[in-house]
């Protein structure tokens, strides 16, 4: 087999791995803050759509050591109700994301672990979001770049 025949292949996964790294950062992120942002607002509706099931839920269900159940459930719906505004706005994205990883461990070690897999795409998503911010597509780039003006 000639070197040539062997280097075609190889140029054309060069190609595409390049075509791959053009693709924009902003599009990776705003994915990510959109995908999240579905997943914790949905839930929120389901919580808030029947508060006394939720309630019950936390009581039995979704029992946190250390929080009394009423004060857990306040608390895990009001990130869902808050958090995904921002992270459409892309507004405090790497904080946002950082309180839904934090949410996310809870219910990863003390509610339901053997959903390990779904949280762990969800972490990976807001680790993405933590490392690198909310993308230029985001209201964090616009005030970033208004306070670089300012100065």
């Amino acid at each position: 087999m000639s070197a040539s025949i062997m280097t075609q292949p190889l140029r054309l996964v060069d190609m595409i791995i390049g075509l791959f790294s053009r693709i924009p950062y902003w599009l990776v992120a705003l994915t990510a803050r959109v995908a999240l942002a579905q997943v914790f607002w949905s839930s929120a509706q389901t919580h808030l759509s029947n508060w006394d099931t939720t309630l019950y839920m936390f009581a039995n269900s979704y029992q946190v050591p250390l929080l009394p159940p009423t004060f857990a459930a306040y608390m895990a719906v009001t990130q869902e109700v808050v958090m995904p505004p921002l992270l459409l706005l892309g507004l405090g994205t790497r904080f946002a994301a950082l309180a839904l990883l934090g949410m996310t461990a809870v219910i990863e070690i003390f509610v339901y672990p053997q959903a390990w897999p779904t949280h762990i795409q969800w972490a990976a998503m807001m680790l993405v979001l933590i490392s690198q911010g909310g993308g230029l597509l985001s209201l964090d780039a616009l005030i970033a770049r208004f306070c670089k003006r300012s100065t």
